[in-house]
């Protein structure tokens, strides 16, 4: 497949339309956009007419069409596509249901035949709506077409013809330059659409809607080359509720499920993970209009102390901070506004200089260069029909004093329906973006802030997977598990393996208290077999527990016991199916089902990358000193936790699953000990 190719499909000079009743909406489509190329119908029994000229296959055009739209019988497509392949066509969509979607023999049949068919040429679905493309002037879109030509905007591509037509309805002024839908993926999947729009300069940003990624490693690819062009992806991903096929086995599988690694690479990416299609649109109109936001630190102002205290709460689930003003700014606003207007942040400038428009915009003018990443109005406007013109001076003020900031700035409002759409336009006209919906706006500018803050930290994630997979697994014993890791500079209990009858002996050579454990590596999950016993004291105790445990494994382990630890913290490396090595971080020992803390982490893994993990977690207190207890050897937990990265890169191609839990941190200076550790290999 060429690259030619695939522009010459995006912005065709020629179409071939092909079908009957979706092929008509596709010919309005056209006809709505403006579309000035060539237009063919192609239909096996319709009449040609004056107005209409109807021929009956590929093979009878004039000429090569540079995309066609297939509106046929599912059976009919593959032959239809090698038609086009034979006349040296740009491609086409694949309206036509009925393939591998079905999950059926037959359905599988015909993709496979329709591959061959269509040889190199590229193709949209089969099963999808296709495309609008509102920078060229070009729709093969089987539906209404609402929107207008425009010289820059948005890619918006989706895995679902319904999503892109909601998107497409948009009441936002979202600025629409592409519509792609891409189906089952067959041809052209997301990742290839982005590299290709990536060269489109007129491209500020990308949309997606996702249900799944075809390759990941590619995906991975695609996003760094947008990031490297500037070009911010935001998106909606279905399936936050569906568990990995193998998120059962250890608690690193349990934490690391298919929803979390998605997370974790969006994160590292630097892509915004939208919660709605609302915070989706919203979140783009940042990117479209200046990219990613260099901080997180942001002024909220209203003339309403309602508006102000709703978007204080409305952010205190987010990342956002709302610093207050610096003393010089704070002082210039007193004198400008009097004392009885209380500086803060969120600030309510109460209505004192609503009709003093030079004193707004002097108000607007220290706000905007009080050194915030971003500063909102907070405003709703009156209907259509009704005076808005205080409301629209009121912006026009705030964008006036905007030359020369440094401050992105926005205009929010509570209500989605209470900024119009004339009032929009004007907002990115004077260089403020206007944002609809005060929780989904907040939601947008912390994405928007993440992925800045992500762009700003360096290397994007590089996935590492090994090249063959295996169903066969085998799981090392805990002595084989902590052997192997202590040589990749693990800190392991001092430990003696004996049989029952020597265990005592064993115990006593090490020095009391010990702890006692059946060591078979077939025992995954001691605790809940009974298969360990705490603070052995004596010999007669370490006895009596040996005796106890014959009866699960003939190899026992006793090692000593490590009392002062401040926290246990779980460690953990797994290999996604798609996106390969993972490093797992939470909280540990009994505390791990409970609180589900974690922080999931790709490659490259750093001393720096591993820090700033741990201090996300809600157990991060504990590694702190909380309420009087020492501080953890944080270091001594980074180190043991890269040192785990090393073993699993080192055996990457059997590599399947690490667990250390609990890894018990010490006191500052004492070292972090693994007293669990479970390895399974191919």
């Amino acid at each position: 497949m060429s690259a030619r190719a695939l522009q010459r499909l995006l912005a065709p000079r020629s179409v071939a339309l092909i079908g009957g009743v979706w092929a008509d909406a596709a010919l309005a489509a056209s006809r709505v956009i403006g579309y000035t190329g060539e237009l063919w119908r192609i239909h096996p029994i319709r009449a040609s007419s004056s107005a209409q000229r109807y021929f009956r296959s590929v093979d009878e055009l004039p000429g090569a069409p540079d995309a066609a739209f297939i509106a046929a019988p599912n059976r009919e497509v593959p032959s239809i596509a090698a038609a086009l392949a034979r006349r040296g066509a740009g491609g086409f969509v694949c309206f036509a249901a009925g393939f591998s979607e079905t999950a059926t023999e037959e359905g599988a049949r015909l993709t496979r035949e329709l591959l061959n068919c269509a040889g190199d040429l590229p193709f949209f679905g089969p099963n999808c709506y296709g495309l609008v493309n509102f920078l060229d002037g070009a729709a093969l879109w089987p539906d209404q077409l609402v929107g207008t030509r425009r010289e820059r905007g948005v890619a918006l591509i989706c895995q679902s013809g319904t999503i892109a037509l909601n998107l497409l309805f948009n009441d936002r002024s979202l600025p629409i330059g592409y519509l792609l839908t891409v189906g089952n993926q067959t041809r052209l999947a997301v990742e290839e659409l982005i590299e290709e729009l990536c060269l489109d300069e007129r491209v500020s940003a990308f949309g997606l809607y996702l249900e799944g990624i075809r390759d990941a490693a590619r995906f991975a690819r695609a996003a760094t080359q947008a990031r490297l062009a500037g070009k911010p992806i935001a998106l909606v991903k279905a399936g936050r509720t569906a568990a990995s096929s193998e998120a059962v086995r250890t608690h690193t599988g349990a934490l690391a499920g298919a929803d979390n690694v998605f997370d974790a690479f969006c994160a590292q990416a630097g892509v915004a993970r939208c919660e709605s299609l609302a915070s989706l649109c919203e979140t783009l109109k940042i990117f479209h209009a200046g990219g990613p936001l260099g901080g997180r630190r942001v002024l909220a102002m209203g003339a309403s102390g309602g508006d102000t205290a709703m978007a204080a709460d409305a952010a205190r689930s987010l990342s956002l901070e709302f610093p207050p003003f610096p003393q010089e700014s704070a002082a210039e606003l007193r004198a400008l506004l009097s004392e009885r207007v209380h500086i803060s942040n969120p600030f309510d400038f109460h209505t004192h200089v609503w009709f003093d428009y030079p004193r707004q915009r002097a108000m607007f003018g220290i706000a905007q260069r009080a050194g915030f990443d971003l500063v909102a109005f907070l405003l709703d406007c009156p209907p259509s029909g009704a005076d808005d013109t205080g409301y629209v001076r009121a912006i026009e003020e705030f964008a006036a004093a905007l030359p020369g900031a440094t401050t992105r700035a926005v205009v929010i409002s509570s209500l989605p329906e209470s900024l119009g759409s004339r009032v929009r336009e004007q907002c990115f006209a004077w260089g403020v973006i206007p944002l609809q919906g005060q929780r989904e706006a907040l939601e947008a500018i912390d994405l928007a802030a993440r992925v800045g803050e992500a762009w700003k930290q360096g290397a994007p994630p590089t996935l590492q997977r090994p090249d063959t997979t295996s169903s066969n697994a085998r799981s090392l014993s805990e002595p084989e598990a902590k052997q192997a890791l202590a040589a990749h500079g693990v800190a392991v209990p001092r430990a003696r393996v004996a049989e029952p009858a020597a265990a005592a002996e064993a115990a006593a050579a090490l020095g009391f208290p010990v702890v006692i454990k059946a060591a078979g590596p077939a025992l995954e999950h001691k605790s809940e077999l009974g298969a360990v016993v705490l603070n052995v004291r004596s010999a007669a105790e370490a006895a009596a527990a040996a005796q106890r445990l014959s009866a699960l494994s003939q190899t026992l382990l006793i090692e000593e016991m490590v009392s002062d630890g401040v926290a246990e913290v779980l460690i953990g490396l797994r290999v996604d199916p798609q996106f390969g090595l993972l490093l797992v971080l939470g909280a540990g020992g009994v505390l791990t089902e409970l609180l589900r803390d974690s922080v999931t982490l790709l490659p490259p893994f750093t001393a720096a990358t591993v820090s700033a993990a741990l201090g996300r977690l809600r157990a991060a207190p504990l590694l702190a000193g909380f309420r009087g207890r020492p501080a953890g050897d944080v270091p001594a937990l980074i180190e043991t936790a890269l040192a785990c990265t090393r073993y699993a890169l080192a055996n990457l191609e059997r590599f399947i699953e690490l667990d250390l839990n609990p890894v018990i941190v010490r006191p500052r200076g004492c070292g972090a000990v693994a007293v669990d550790a479970l390895i399974r290999l191919a």
